[in-house]
């Protein structure tokens, strides 16, 4: 599950030099973390709104454009010394840190879920979580570099992600219905 912020915090790593990359990821980490353990405890509230759910996917899906842009439509910035095509550092912070906010949300519904009330079970399972997302999301950078059709693939699994919130979402407010045998999807 930790999967999805690691593909979002590694497209946009994929961005920044090593050394800017690494800090990218850093920042993603400690906001997966946060994230989680401030859902954990507010999970249960929050998903009984359908509204949050469908925000959250249509909050994805501003973040899979913007990575679209950021990774197919290289901007080079000239300088007086060089050119470089390494975006801003602090906008890559803020969509690292926006994207943990946003995708915090199902992993901790699969934690909280799995913990059921054991709070040892639920603390080990937000670390997991957490050192997940960072060591994929080191792979999923240097991947990327190498390979930009895997940016495709990340941002198809992204907006696969944020359907899936909508569709559950308008499905909890009776606005559309969904087969049993495809509900466990959303």
């Amino acid at each position: 599950m930790a999967a999805d912020n690691a593909i979002i915090i590694g497209m946009v790593a994929a961005n920044f030099a090593p050394k800017h990359r690494n800090q990218i990821i850093l920042w993603g980490m400690f906001g997966a973390l946060v994230f989680r353990i401030i859902f954990a405890f507010f999970a249960s509230y929050l998903f009984g709104f359908a509204y949050v759910k469908i925000l959250g996917g249509l909050l994805l899906i501003w973040i899979v454009n913007d990575l679209r842009r950021d990774l197919f439509d290289s901007k080079i910035i000239k300088s007086p010394t060089k050119a470089s095509k390494e975006p801003s550092y602090v906008k890559g912070v803020y969509k690292v840190l926006f994207a943990d906010i946003t995708l915090s949300f199902d992993n901790v519904i699969g934690i909280v879920g799995a913990a059921k009330n054991n709070l040892n079970l639920l603390i080990f399972g937000l670390f997991l979580s957490v050192i997940l997302v960072g060591t994929l999301a080191r792979f999923f950078a240097l991947q990327i570099q190498k390979y930009k059709w895997l940016g495709y693939v990340g941002l198809i699994a992204i907006l696969i992600v944020a359907l899936q919130l909508i569709i559950g979402g308008l499905s909890d407010l009776d606005v559309i219905s969904i087969n049993e045998s495809f509900r466990r999807f959303f």
